[in-house]
């Protein structure tokens, strides 16, 4: 399913885009060496495979909205608190027993206005594109100049710590898009992929997150290029039109293998989830945030995938106007 948003017809200086990201990744960590032995895997398993070293962990005293409120402490001095119009929350672990929403519950915190819009979206690992294109309608079509999209989604809370095939991958982490017409990045040419009937591939099981790794990655490798291709195909763009790629950090080998599967050179195709792990939603805002301000970076193909079965892909331009 294709979503254009049609920016075409509105000046770049005046589209709704990405302003700046604010990040937040637990202190608290668990090794993935420290239990090579426990679960009968070697190093260079966690090294060349999963491309994790360590898993990020929130702190018993933090829940979900807490990691966003710390994500958010990263940009707030930037930020008109009095001028953000909506808040928009991507996560299937909600803060405390999910009533408040989590949204509600993290403007309470920020202390943003009442003429604040505030929902949840659950969705996982393609939750930031969905949400990015959700929040950029939403802004453009209630006249909304400032919003912002928050990611925290600590699977720490349904993890089973004795099951290999999550324990150690997920890692905790939030982030906090803020989204506005002065942008740095203009995302747009959406499209979105959902094979439901497949969902129990990654599912939480009576609160324990189950996942079957070998459906997953079989989705993963073939579902996302396929779409991939097609964006470019449909935008007139090859590989070589785009600076960089940002595929969900699932694992480095299905990121690998994306980047192989589409000829795509390594030097495009960033991996950073050795040091937290598999972040669900964060994982693709996590990676952004390190290309705002490089303006070699003109480009970007985001695409993310996962829960649900879900995948979303877009493209994100650099706003030279501003």
């Amino acid at each position: 399913m294709k979503f254009h948003t049609n920016t075409s017809k509105i000046p770049m200086s005046l589209a709704i885009g990405i302003v700046d990201i604010g990040t937040y990744i637990p202190e608290k960590y668990i090794s993935n060496f420290d239990r090579a032995d426990e679960f009968q895997v070697e190093n260079d398993f966690i090294i060349k495979k999963l491309g994790v070293e360590n898993v990020s962990r929130k702190s018993p005293h933090e829940d979900t909205a807490d990691l966003a409120f710390s994500a958010w402490q990263k940009i707030a001095h930037t930020v008109n608190v009095e001028k953000i119009r909506c808040l928009v929350v991507c996560t299937q672990n909600p803060h405390g027993n999910g009533m408040p929403h989590t949204s509600a519950v993290l403007h309470g915190m920020i202390g943003l206005s009442d003429n604040c819009a505030c929902f949840d979206i659950g969705l996982g690992c393609s939750g930031y594109v969905y949400g990015l294109s959700i929040v950029k309608a939403f802004m453009q079509s209630n006249g909304l100049d400032s919003g912002l999209l928050v990611t925290a989604d600590p699977y720490s809370k349904i993890v089973d710590p004795s099951d290999r095939n999550t324990a150690m991958l997920f890692g905790d982490a939030a982030t906090v898009t803020l989204l506005g017409r002065s942008s740095k990045f203009v995302p747009d040419q959406f499209t979105f992929g959902t094979a439901g009937s497949e969902g129990s591939a990654l599912h939480n099981d009576s609160g324990t997150l189950t996942m079957n790794g070998r459906a997953v990655f079989g989705f993963s490798s073939s579902r996302v290029p396929e779409q991939i291709t097609q964006l470019l195909e449909e935008s007139a763009m090859g590989v070589d039109d785009v600076d960089l790629f940002l595929f969900h950090q699932g694992s480095r080998f299905i990121v690998e293998k994306l980047a192989h599967k589409l000829k795509i050179p390594e030097h495009k195709v960033p991996i950073n989830l050795n040091s937290q792990g598999n972040t669900v939603s964060s994982s693709l805002p996590l990676l952004l945030q390190s290309y705002l301000n490089d303006d070699a970076q003109k480009t970007l193909l985001l695409s993310g995938f996962g829960v649900g079965l879900s995948w979303a892909s877009c493209l994100a331009t650099r706003n030279c106007e501003n």
